[in-house]
């Protein structure tokens, strides 16, 4: 099943709390390209092979691209997202639950980003989505186990398997001279894997929060028992749309803090950790299990800079970012729980 245009826009005119879930929705997604922005680019602007201008837009047009073209293909990770919470049979409530989930995390990425720290949007969503469940239903009722392992199956296969595979790609890079990286060539392939990178952050991202969107559609519609739906392709092309507006503000201070802070990248090295962190998204979309894309870029950089030698990665940054990390489950949680608590006691 699927939503149709128009019959979106007459919820959307007819139902003020559908109005400011909306307007929170989208304002998730800006929220996200914006401060994921950098976690596809970083490299490539850190090592010099491109501007930050022009990595930001090259960034919001495959980011585009990969929200749409990817979740035509597969969309997986917006069904897992989707039935993992249950806000109850009551539309007005259900809503107004989702309505906090979505300000907690605008409120909790905004934090993060004041300190440049890379956080996840991901992870903020699932936590922020648990903890209005959890204060709907006065208990863990509202919390579909089967799905949410996929979440914790997510975390260490992002952690896990980003640093691997930048650790593998590193070895098989480490062995290119000087004179290779001042190669034009070599730049294009580290454009290239910016590029991959940057598709596969709209592919794995854009679901989770289109998924979001068609919850919140189907509770204005007394509709929250709906099984099975396809995402309308209008969905597809605003929320990448908004995606991509949000990645053209960039993120200087993430990029400062992961791109040379964390680790000192040369151009192989930066080229290692675009292309295995793509490669990690694709699996774990085509799989259907939603990961964070924060992790898998970092965590790869972190393996990229290990395979040379341990040292060259800066353990200090590295505890700040993990913290941040630990954190946001339960912060973005409570904050949750805490403004559902609060919204239903207004309405």
């Amino acid at each position: 099943m699927t939503i149709l245009f128009h019959e979106f826009i007459q919820q959307f005119v007819g139902n003020p709390i559908l109005r400011i879930t909306v307007l929170l929705i989208l304002g998730v997604i800006l929220v996200n390209g914006w401060t994921d922005a950098p976690n596809a680019i970083v490299t490539c602007v850190a090592t010099g092979a491109m501007n930050m201008q022009k990595a930001i837009r090259m960034a919001a047009v495959f980011n585009f691209a990969g929200m749409l073209f990817m979740t035509m293909l597969n969309s997986r990770v917006a069904f897992t997202i989707y039935h993992m919470v249950d806000f109850g049979m009551n539309s007005v409530m259900a809503l107004t639950a989702l309505c906090a989930a979505m300000t907690a995390i605008i409120v909790w990425a905004a934090a993060a980003w004041c300190f440049g720290i890379p956080t996840s949007e991901s992870h903020a969503l699932i936590a922020g989505l648990s903890g209005a469940a959890i204060a709907i239903h006065n208990g863990a009722a509202g919390i579909n186990g089967s799905e949410w392992i996929k979440v914790l199956y997510g975390l260490i296969l992002s952690a896990v398997l980003g640093f691997c595979m930048g650790y593998i790609c590193g070895k098989a890079v480490n062995g290119y001279t000087a004179a290779a990286l001042k190669k034009p060539s070599f730049d294009k392939a580290q454009i290239a894997g910016a590029a991959a990178m940057a598709f596969m952050h709209g592919a794995q991202d854009g679901q989770k929060f289109m998924a979001v969107f068609m919850l919140g559609i189907c509770l204005a519609g007394d509709r929250p028992e709906m099984m099975d739906f396809q995402i309308p392709f209008w969905m597809m092309v605003l929320c990448s749309g908004i995606m991509a507006a949000g990645t053209s503000i960039g993120g200087k201070r993430i990029i400062q803090m992961v791109g040379n802070d964390m680790v000192s990248l040369k151009k192989p090295q930066g080229f290692a950790s675009d292309v295995s962190g793509a490669l990690c998204l694709l699996f774990s979309t085509l799989i259907g299990i939603p990961v964070s894309t924060t992790h898998v870029k970092t965590t790869s950089i972190m393996g990229v800079g290990a395979s040379e030698d341990i040292s060259n990665v800066n353990k200090n940054v590295v505890e700040k970012m993990i913290a941040a990390w630990i954190l946001t489950f339960p912060g973005c949680g409570v904050i949750g729980y805490l403004t559902a608590m609060l919204y239903m006691a207004i309405i």
